[in-house]
Formats: C-alpha cells, structure tokens, sequence
C-alpha cells in the first residue's frame, strides 16, 4: 500500500511540474490552445458547417453524400466576396468556409496518419538496427541513407504521379519517403542505451530480445523520436497540401486546404492587382495552413522542452 501511494505521490509531482514548466512558456500555451482550437474545429464541423447541397432540382437542400466534397452553391467560377452567408466567400461557386472548415479534417486525418504509420514503421527498423548492429545495421542504415538522398517532395511528387491521384496515392508517397528520420533517431538512442547495465543483466538472464526492446530500451529512448513526430505533423500537411495544389492530391471540390488554393491560380496570376481584390481566396485556407503548422511546431518544442533531460 506505501509502495502505491509512493508511485502516485511521485506521478502527481511530475504532472505537477510538467503542467507549470508549460503554463510558464507562452509559446507553449499558444501551441496548446491552436491545437485545442483546430480539434475542436475538426470534431464539431458538421455543426460550425452543416453538409447541404443547396443545388437541388426540386430547390430543397438535401444531405450530401460526402461532406468531404465541398458543395457548389452557384455555377459562376468568379470569386465571391465575404458576406454574411458566406463569411469568407466563394471560389469557384464553392463556399470557403466551409471548405476551411472541413479541410481541418483532412488536415488532421493525412497527418496523423502518415506520422503514425511512417513512425512505427522507422522505430522498428532502427531498432533493429541499433539494437542487433553488425552487417544488418550496416544494410539498414545504407538502405536508409539511399531513401534520405532522395529530396521528400520530389520523391513525393513522382510516386505520386506513378500511383495516380488522390489523398491516399499522396499518404502513401508520403510514408514511403517519411520513415527515415524516425529510424536514424531511435537508431542513435538504442545504441547509448543498449550498454546501460539493466539490459545487460536482461540480457543475462536469458529474456528474449523482443521483451528486451519493447519493455526496456523503448520506453527510454521513444520520447525524442514521439516529439519529433509531433513536429511532424505540420510538415506532412503542407507537403500534401502543395501536391493538392499542383492537382496531384485531393480531387476537385474536395475539402482540402491545398485544394482551395488551386481554384486561386487563375485569379492570383491571371490580372494586374487580382491578387489583392481576390484575397479572401488565398488568406483563409492559406492562413488555416499557417497555424496549423505553427500549433504543432510549438507544441513539439513544448513537449521537447519538457521532456527532454538535458534541458530538467
């Protein structure tokens, strides 16, 4: 009974301190209320911009059968200007905010995927590598090094190309090229870690590798690689997003950031000072994208400030 009440007396103090190293950084409390803000967005859309499709023969809006699809409210393709139906206007007969609205989703939904898959993918072959080394690290390694030569968006843009259109030809390009980092990072922990004396006397008592690794080198080597993820996070979406804009990614109408700014190009670039009349166009989806990013690139350098332990 002590022993629990030693743990949770323990637990509670380094929640303690966790919680007021990050309410004394304000960069790190503008990271958590974007990132709370953009959840909220994400989880309440089909409240803030309720999926109807106003085009209807009998004139009466009805569900739509992918709310993903942002709905074409009238036939002109000229830019509609904010009013009070629609706050931040139209392009391309489509309301913006509804595609801002939605596209929060997808944002989530392509990052958090593409993170999660690419990391598990990059922990288990530097672990492998770090943890076992000889020629299986030397082969790992120079295997990762070939993918890492390659430029991420080129490489993106091509296997894109090769695999055809559409959000999930982008995610996988994505997670092809996105592992390496992972990998060479828990690559690097494993090998510090796996000379530390606790898995030297795991080893001597006869405990399989894979126990060895899953219950005492990840855990202690995992964080860094968790808050690189983390960082993550707005890179992949902008990557997706510049796909989607040079007509690689999302299909047309659908409520993707970078999708919406490709209904912009030929009013951006087509007349002289289009680009400043036009500007809702571009100043909405773009900055959804920008704090977006800005959320999760805080938030990792929160999390990083707090875990790391060089900086305790």
């Amino acid at each position: 009974m002590s022993e629990n009440v030693v743990t949770k007396t323990k637990t509670n103090t380094e929640f303690k301190r966790v919680m007021r190293k990050i309410l004394r950084n304000p960069s790190a409390v503008l990271g958590f209320v974007l990132l709370a803000f953009f959840i909220l967005v994400a989880i309440f859309a089909p409240l803030i911009a309720k999926p109807l499709n106003p085009l209807m023969l009998d004139g009466n809006s009805t569900k739509l059968d992918d709310p993903y699809i942002m709905p074409i409210i009238t036939w002109s393709s000229e830019p509609v200007p904010p009013s009070a139906e629609h706050p931040f206007g139209m392009i391309q007969g489509r309301d913006i905010f509804y595609g801002v609205v939605w596209g929060t989703r997808t944002a989530f939904f392509i990052g958090l995927t593409v993170t999660i898959i690419s990391t598990i993918f990059g922990i288990i072959i530097g672990s492998i590598a770090g943890y076992y080394g000889g020629w299986l690290d030397e082969i790992l390694m120079r295997i990762t090094d070939v993918f890492m030569s390659i430029p991420f968006l080129l490489a993106a843009m091509v296997l894109t190309t090769i695999l055809g259109n559409g959000l999930d030809k982008v995610m996988i390009a994505m997670t092809v090229f996105g592992w390496m980092g992972a990998a060479r990072l828990i690559r690097a922990n494993i090998l510090q870690v796996k000379e530390e004396q606790f898995v030297l006397a795991a080893k001597a008592l006869g405990i399989k590798d894979y126990f060895i690794i899953m219950r005492h080198i990840l855990p202690n080597t995992i964080f860094p690689v968790l808050i690189q993820a983390s960082m993550r996070m707005g890179s992949l979406v902008i990557t997706a997003a510049g796909l989607s804009f040079l007509g690689l990614g999302a299909p047309v109408g659908y409520a993707d950031w970078g999708s919406m700014l490709n209904f912009t190009r030929n009013w951006i670039l087509g007349t002289s000072g289009s680009a400043f009349t036009y500007w809702y166009a571009v100043f909405y989806p773009g900055m959804a994208m920008v704090l977006f990013v800005l959320a999760w690139n805080l938030v990792g350098d929160a999390l990083r400030d707090v875990f790391d332990p060089r900086l305790k």
